[in-house]
């Protein structure tokens, strides 16, 4: 229940997983999925805690460039840093390392170091034409870095390149260079919402128009009510 509501109902996934480490707690996975549920919400100190528990249970280092940013969301950006500089990220797989280092540039960014964050995102991996399961968000995170620096042509240059690596719709590239070509989208739903309040509000109005008139007509010469016995 966690992995299927996380992305659309990040908080019902949370207390699925509240309820998961009271049944299970030593069960690595179950730890691991409170720490994504707990991450998804932003309780950073929840999610660190259980991130760390999952890491003791099996060993692995797979966790640690979220275990990082948890770090950023905790406001301690020179603590992922610190991290990024760690062994741990050596025995990490090519997708690890690629997030590792997004996390990284996140960190310099929040240092106001826009420019050592620039050079971060930086690499093989970004100058690839070859297209992995990372290379949208790692484009996306360039663009986005390159764009604070003040550098539109180019930050324009990789929102492209982002869109054309990210198949599944996992960035908001498109709406990104949109914005920086001055296009402006409008929500059809709304449009039609706004007509049919404009046409219900005319509507009001033409039956206040009419009820007025019909007031007038009932009553005598010069607007005064006719005396009853004058109706003849």
């Amino acid at each position: 229940m966690v992995a299927n509501l996380i992305d659309d109902e990040p908080e019902e996934a949370y207390a699925y997983s509240r309820i998961a480490l009271r049944l299970a707690s030593r069960v690595a996975a179950v730890r691991e999925a409170a720490g994504f549920a707990a991450y998804a919400t932003q309780r950073y100190t929840e999610a660190l805690a259980e991130f760390r528990a999952a890491r003791r249970m099996t060993g692995s280092v797979e966790l640690w460039p979220v275990m990082a940013d948890c770090e950023r969301g905790l406001g301690r950006p020179e603590r992922a840093m610190a991290m990024a500089g760690e062994p741990e990220v050596l025995k990490l797989d090519k997708a690890g390392q690629v997030e590792m280092r997004m996390v990284a540039a996140g960190a310099r960014r929040d240092m106001g170091q826009i420019d050592a964050a620039i050079v971060t995102l930086q690499g093989p991996e970004l100058a690839s034409n070859s297209v992995q399961p990372w290379t949208a968000r790692l484009r996306y995170a360039y663009a986005d870095a390159l764009l604070t620096a003040g550098r539109e042509a180019e930050a324009r240059e990789w929102f492209a390149k982002a869109i054309e690596a990210d198949k599944d719709g996992l960035t908001d590239a498109s709406d990104r260079l949109a914005q920086l070509d001055g296009v402006a989208f409008v929500d059809a739903l709304d449009e039609e919402s706004g007509e049919s309040a404009g046409e219900a509000e005319a509507e009001t109005e033409t039956e206040t128009v009419v009820k007025d008139d019909v007031d007038v007509q009932d009553e005598g010469p010069s607007g005064v009510e006719p005396v009853e016995g004058d109706k003849d």
